[in-house]
């Protein structure tokens, strides 16, 4: 995603929503789960085969659905354009900070998940950031 004319404030609104999942190619699924049944690998075969490449981040696999697992967002070798994180609210901020360093567009951070400091530096540093929404629902309703 090169065009960072998006509003950088928590993002509602949902043509920018729909701005954000067009240009965007590369999502790094943070806590991706290799089990199924989880919410985090539902989401990441919906986004796998809505065409995106999601890049899993679990520092206890090596691969989930055939794809290479990176233990952290620094050790992914190419440009990221969304991180979204399947985590709980607390644990956030250090990955926020890892995004920021490794120059993501947007911090996602999936239903239930909710964590204004992060989000504050997130906006500080020019990343979009969608709060406590599901981008699998997010996608399937505008596409």
């Amino acid at each position: 995603m090169a065009d960072r004319s998006v509003s950088m404030q928590k993002i509602v609104n949902m043509n920018e929503i729909k701005k954000i999942l067009e240009e965007s190619k590369v999502i790094a699924l943070v806590g991706f789960s290799p089990k199924k049944d989880r919410p985090s690998n539902m989401v990441g075969r919906y986004l796998m085969d809505a065409g995106y490449t999601v890049i899993p981040v679990n520092p206890g696999q090596t691969e989930i659905l055939g794809k290479k697992c990176y233990s952290s967002l620094s050790e992914i070798p190419e440009k990221v354009d969304i991180v979204d994180i399947f985590r709980k609210s607390e644990d956030v901020v250090p990955i926020v900070e890892e995004a920021i360093a490794i120059g993501a567009h947007v911090i996602w951070m999936q239903l239930d998940v909710v964590n204004e400091r992060a989000c504050t530096l997130a906006e500080e540093a020019g990343l979009a950031v969608i709060m406590d929404r599901c981008i699998k629902i997010d996608h399937n309703n505008l596409f």
